[in-house]
This record gives C-alpha cells, sequence and structure tokens, in this order.
C-alpha cells in the first residue's frame, strides 16, 4: 500500500472554508424566508445554493490536495464537475427543505438521507476523479462511517438551518452553527478519505494528458471559493442593510401616520366637526380658564347661550345639509363680532355659546344686540331666502356665579326666558328665574315612582353586521311615559337622574330588563343576537356595578359574551387608572365593552391602546355629513384603521342615508345602526319588524332619514 501524508496548513484551510460555507447556508435560509416577493426568494435559493455546493467542493478539493502520495496527482475535468454538481444539487435541495414553513421529523429525516447521499456523491466522485490504475480500494467500515457522519452532518444542517433562520437570532448563534456544521462536514471528508486504500504500485491516471493538474485546482479552487462565497455573503450584507433601513423608512411613515391619526382625533375631540368651533370639552376648559382668571385678576366674563328659533323648521323643510349650512353660516357672522381673545363655542344642535370679557355691563347688551341683528338682519345662505333668530341668555361671573356648571345653567335658564318673552331677544339671567327648581323637584319625585312601573321602558335599535346584512342584535335605549307629561325626552330626565344619584336605580333596572328579553330572544331562536346596553358616568363610578354584572348574567343564563355595555371615552379618561381597572375586571367576565362616542371626548391613544375593549362606536356627528366632507371620510378612515390595528370592531351610528351606509360600508365599518336601518321601537315590534332577515335594499329602502333623537341611557 501507498502511504498518505497531509499538508496541516491545508486541512486548517479546509475546515474554514468548510464552516464559511456553513454559515453562507444559514445566511441564505434567512434570505430565502424573507424575501419579499417569489421570485426573489428563487433567486436566493438558487444562488445560495450554488454558493454552499460550490464551498462544500471546494473543501473537498482542499482536504485532497492537503493528501500526499509519493505519486503525481491530477484530476479529471468531467469527474470533476459532476462532483461539483452533486454538491449544488444537494445544496440548493437543503436550502429549499428548510425553507418550507415547517419540518417534522419524518421529513427531516428523508431530507438528511437525500443530502447525506448527495454530499457522499460528491465525495467520492471527486476521489473517483483521480483515476487511480488499479482502482482504490475501500475498506467498508470506514466507508459506512463515512456515511454515517454525512446523514449526521446533513441532519445537524437542516435542523440548525431551519432553527436559526429567523432574523432575531444573533449572529454568535450562527457562527457556533457553522463552526459545528463546519466540523461535521469536514469529519465526512476525512472519513472518506480514511476508507481509500491505495495499492503498491498505483498510477493516478488523470496525472497526464487532460486532467487538471494539482497547482492549478489548487489555485482555482482556492480563489473561486473565496470570492464566491465572500460576494454571496457581502451581497447579504448589503441586502440585509438595505431590508434594515427599508424597515426603518416604514417606521418612521407609520409613526407619521399614528402621530396624524392622534392630531386628527385630538382635533375631532376639542372641536365640532361641522363649524369648527371648540366643543363642549374645549368650552369647559375654556370657561375653567377664564374663572382662574377672574379669581386671580378680579376681573369680569360673561357666559352667553344662544339658541336659533325656528331651526327644527328649516331642517324639516330644506333637509339637513341646508341646516347645516345655515349652522355654519351663523358661526361665521357670530365669530366676526368677537374679539380675539373671546371664545365662541357649539354644544351640539343650535346651540352656541359664547365666553366674553366684560369692560362694563353696556358692552353685553351691545354684543348682543350686534349677535341678534346679525343673525336674523337678513338671508344667511346666498342660495336660500332662509332667516332665522335667536335668543341670547346671559350669566355674569363673578355676579352671579363662580362655577362653570351654575354659570352654564344660569345662562341656559335666561335664554328659556328670552324664548318666553318672544323670541330674538336676549335676557340677563335673575333669581326669579330660578323659580322652575320646583317643577325640576316634582320630576324628580316622579322619576323616583317612576322605577319599576310601566312608566319606564326599553325600546330597542337594531344593530346590522355589514358582512352578511342581517341582524346581529340590538341597543337599549331608555323610554320615560309620564302620566300627564307625556314621553319626556330622555336627555331631560337622563341629566336630572344623574345630579340626584337616581341613574344607579334606573341603570340597574335597565341592564336587568335588557337581558331579561335578551334571554326572551335567545329562547325564540336568536342565540345569535347580542345586546348593548349604555352605561352613565354614574353609574359606570358605582362600588357595586361588576357583581351586579355578574348577578345579572348568571339570573338569565346568558353568554357574557352576548351582553356589549357602552362607555362614553369621556367617562374613561376621568380616571384613568381605575377605569382600566374596572374594564379589566369586566372583560375578565367577558362582556363586550364598547367606547361610546368615539372622537367626541379627550382620549389618548396611549391608554386606548391599553383598554380592553371590543369595539369602538363612531359617533353620528362624524357620519352626517360624510357624504359632503373630506374631513369627515379622513377622519372616519382613521378610527377604523386604528381600531382594526387594536383588534376591534367598528360600529357606526346615526346612519341616515343610503349614501352614510355606501360610505361606512367602504371604509371598513363591522356594524351600522340609525334609522335608515331601523328605529328603535318596543320588543314586541322589534321582533315582528327583525324576526327574519329581510333584503337589502327592502331594509334600506324601509325608513327615511329622520333627526336623531335626543340623548339616551340604558
Amino acid at each position: 500500500m501507498l502511504d498518505g501524508n497531509y499538508t496541516p496548513w491545508l486541512v486548517v484551510v479546509s475546515l474554514l472554508v468548510a464552516m464559511l460555507a456553513s454559515f453562507t447556508a444559514l445566511d441564505m435560509a434567512h434570505r430565502i424566508t424573507t424575501a419579499a416577493s417569489a421570485r426573489l426568494s428563487l433567486a436566493w435559493l438558487v444562488g445560495g445554493g450554488c454558493a454552499m455546493g460550490l464551498g462544500i467542493w471546494s473543501m473537498h478539493f482542499i482536504g485532497m490536495l492537503a493528501f500526499r502520495l509519493p505519486i503525481p496527482l491530477g484530476y479529471d475535468v468531467g469527474w470533476t464537475g459532476i462532483s461539483l454538481l452533486a454538491a449544488v444539487a444537494s445544496s440548493i435541495f437543503a436550502l429549499w427543505r428548510v425553507s418550507r414553513p415547517t419540518l417534522p421529523h419524518a421529513r427531516l429525516a428523508l431530507g438528511a438521507l437525500l443530502m447525506g447521499s448527495g454530499i457522499a456523491s460528491m465525495h467520492y466522485l471527486g476521489m473517483a476523479a483521480m483515476r487511480m490504475q488499479p482502482g482504490i480500494d475501500y475498506h467498508p467500515g470506514w466507508v459506512a462511517a463515512s456515511l454515517l457522519v454525512a446523514g449526521a452532518a446533513s441532519w445537524a444542517a437542516l435542523y440548525l438551518a431551519f432553527r436559526l433562520r429567523h432574523p432575531q437570532r444573533r449572529l454568535q448563534h450562527r457562527m457556533l452553527a457553522a463552526a459545528l456544521l463546519g466540523s461535521a462536514i469536514v469529519g465526512m471528508h476525512y472519513s472518506g478519505m480514511a476508507a481509500a486504500r491505495f495499492p503498491a504500485g498505483s498510477v493516478c491516471g488523470a496525472a497526464a494528458g487532460d486532467g487538471l493538474q494539482t497547482q492549478w485546482l489548487a489555485a482555482l479552487v482556492m480563489v473561486l471559493a473565496t470570492a464566491i462565497l465572500g460576494v454571496v455573503l457581502l451581497v447579504s450584507w448589503l441586502d440585509q442593510r438595505m431590508q434594515a433601513q427599508l424597515l426603518r423608512v416604514r417606521n418612521e411613515t407609520l409613526r407619521s401616520s399614528l402621530d396624524d391619526a392622534q392630531a386628527e382625533l385630538t382635533q375631532a375631540a376639542l372641536h365640532d366637526p361641522l363649524t369648527r368651533l371648540p366643543n363642549r370639552l374645549l368650552l369647559q376648559q375654556r370657561i375653567e380658564q377664564a374663572l382662574a382668571d377672574a379669581e386671580q385678576r378680579g376681573g369680569r366674563f360673561a357666559l352667553m347661550f344662544m339658541d336659533l328659533d325656528g331651526f327644527k323648521q328649516v331642517n324639516d323643510a330644506y333637509g339637513h345639509q341646508t341646516g347645516d349650512a345655515l349652522l355654519v353660516a351663523v358661526a361665521e357672522r357670530t365669530r366676526h363680532l368677537l374679539r380675539p381673545a373671546d371664545v365662541l363655542a357649539r354644544l351640539g344642535g343650535d346651540e352656541f355659546v359664547l365666553v366674553v370679557r366684560i369692560d362694563n355691563d353696556e358692552d353685553i347688551a351691545t354684543l348682543a344686540n350686534r349677535i341678534l341683528q346679525a343673525v336674523g338682519g337678513g338671508p344667511l345662505l346666498a342660495d336660500h331666502e332662509l332667516q332665522v333668530t335667536a335668543s341670547i341668555g346671559i350669566a355674569l361671573c363673578p355676579d352671579h356665579a363662580a362655577s362653570e356648571r351654575q354659570l352654564m345653567a344660569f345662562a341656559d335658564a335666561a335664554m328659556y326666558q328670552a324664548k318666553e318673552a318672544g323670541r330674538n331677544a336676549y335676557a340677563v339671567f335673575a333669581e326669579w328665574m330660578n323659580d322652575s327648581a320646583a317643577q325640576q323637584f316634582q320630576l324628580l319625585a316622579d322619576l323616583r315612582r317612576a322605577i319599576g312601573t310601566d312608566q319606564l321602558r326599553l325600546h330597542y335599535q337594531p344593530k346590522i353586521r355589514v358582512a352578511g346584512q342581517a341582524v346581529s342584535g340590538a341597543e337599549a335605549l331608555i323610554r320615560w311615559c309620564h302620566p300627564q307629561q307625556g314621553l319626556i325626552p330622555p336627555d331631560r330626565f337622563i341629566r336630572l337622574a344623574e345630579r340626584s344619584g337616581v341613574i344607579n336605580d334606573i341603570g340597574r333596572w335597565a341592564l336587568d330588563e335588557a337581558c331579561r328579553q335578551l334571554r326572551q330572544w335567545h329562547d325564540a331562536g336568536h342565540e345569535g343576537w347580542s345586546m348593548s346596553v349604555n352605561l352613565s358616568p354614574i353609574q359606570f363610578s358605582a362600588p357595586h356595578l361588576l357583581e351586579e354584572v355578574r348577578q345579572v348574567l348568571q339570573t338569565h343564563r346568558l353568554e357574557p359574551r352576548r351582553l356589549v355595555l357602552e362607555i362614553t371615552e369621556s367617562t374613561v379618561m376621568r380616571d384613568t387608572d381605575a377605569s382600566l381597572k374596572l374594564l379589566q375586571a369586566m372583560a375578565g367576565l367577558g362582556v363586550g365593552i364598547s367606547i361610546d362616542d368615539f372622537g367626541t371626548g379627550y382620549s389618548s391613544l396611549l391608554y386606548l391602546k391599553r383598554l380592553p375593549a371590543t369595539e369602538i362606536k363612531i359617533d353620528h356627528a362624524f357620519v352626517r355629513d360624510l357624504e359632503n366632507s373630506a374631513e369627515d371620510v379622513v377622519i372616519v378612515s382613521a378610527i377604523v384603521a386604528l381600531g382594526h390595528a387594536l383588534d376591534m370592531d367598528i360600529v357606526a351610528e346615526g346612519v341616515e342615508t343610503a349614501g352614510q351606509r355606501a360610505y361606512l360600508e367602504r371604509l371598513g365599518c363591522d356594524y351600522l345602526q340609525g334609522y335608515l336601518l331601523g328605529r328603535p321601537v318596543e320588543a314586541e315590534r322589534f321582533m315582528q319588524l327583525h324576526d327574519h332577515k329581510r333584503p337589502r335594499v327592502e331594509m334600506a329602502a324601509g325608513w327615511k332619514a329622520q333627526a336623531r333623537p335626543g340623548a339616551s341611557a340604558g
């Protein structure tokens, strides 16, 4: 037998090349799975497979070059090329296998077998390229050992490449894995070399003629292997840098979009969407500011409550669009009469409030007369001969009151006196105007007696799922039919109940009654229907609310997820920490949480993402002008995107026209409510109307757009 030996430094080089090839394989596995398109993924697969195969093949021939025999050696070009193809094919197969979404043990074992066979074929084809005469004598034990090492190395390569293909894996993990894989691949090569026996007198047939000489093969292998692997890793590094840059750009874009959404929501929260005037919340802040200034500097200011006379008739005769244009015109005319430091706000409907600094009492009378003249002195719209008048009530600080609530109440009372005096007039608050307090006490006493009787009842407005156009449930709305005064608007007695604390008793009754009714609907075959119940701010802060909800669910045998509790965002923001704890406890019961009148309060995205809410309810103020206001479209679109990003359903209320419905469906709302889809009705009438699914056209045509009723609670 011919005795062979190894050149140590080439053995080390072969090990380093194997490690570099293994690191390339691990990096390519990550590139393939994170490629932006199928075509780019295929390019990384082919390019990475070729580079990895060349690295393994180069390791083999560097190992062959490290092996010395006492005869000249060479390599057949054809067999050498075939061995290279075997290495590349095995590498492409390996990268394809680890780029799959899953890698079960059976597929892992089969892949290791096929890849190991390819690597072993590459090795023994490379040995055959020497064309030894007589042929190489292989020791069966060492051959079997080399095959086992090839299979084990392939199994480890596939397993580690699959586990380390994600970008969050650290670089040191990949380098350690590459060192282990490279050592395993080198171990297979030298196990195969240990199996080879060269008989005495052997001659290398490829050393003469057209065979590759060892010195040329050495130069070719080292240069090509190092260059190609280096280029591939460089391209991979540059691609990683580019992807990181693109990710940073996308993050910046997303952050900018969220900032814009926050700014839009803040603007919407503090301003009336129609007139762009401050809304109730911002007005309250401005009044408190004026109160603080008056206390510190000893100044005076007037709070003027203005209501338009006959505005409802304008809406009924000409429609809401004309009515809205009229409100904008009134706001513009009034604003031109004020100084920069004065405040003009819109509370809603046709109600406006002014906060004006007083230099002398005559200034108030002069301003009030100028406003009455500006509003009622001529047509407000160019294309309509419309004229309305205004009634103004005035309360002075500190003459009449030194708190925001009292000033608003006194100015409101004075405004009603101006209306009773014939309208198109103003009235300054006087003490005798408080005589109506006795009537409020009587109404409160009647309200206490009405709880638990048939005077208080619930009406139910359908909630329509956009997907499927079917009724998904109802919202419970409270009504009071007074035996002498008839139907009393909710906004009148709800405020009275909240001030007196009676709202807790009413809320408990409404919650129980709504759940009782839902149980009846479920028993009638509508198990999928849900019930939405409003919680007032006073009821939400009650200490036993959680236990009351738990008890009513048990009493009526309801699935918690079929009950949705609606709270306004301003209620949540009063005490965010306490609200979060209570809402999380509610969510723990399994009930749904709806943020009602979203966009009209002052909320924060930071708190919104922490709320365990299941749905956001877009206020009708944003729905009303959707067909004609690009700003409202942007706001609704932002709310929908924000809600869906936080995994919440989107409900739009106040849908009164087919155009509004089409916009809301196109913008991605999940549920709709409004007169177009169904009025609030009693339970029996609700079943008559919605017991069977009706076609969308029939349902849409069944209701005319009408003014939204007053505030409701349940």
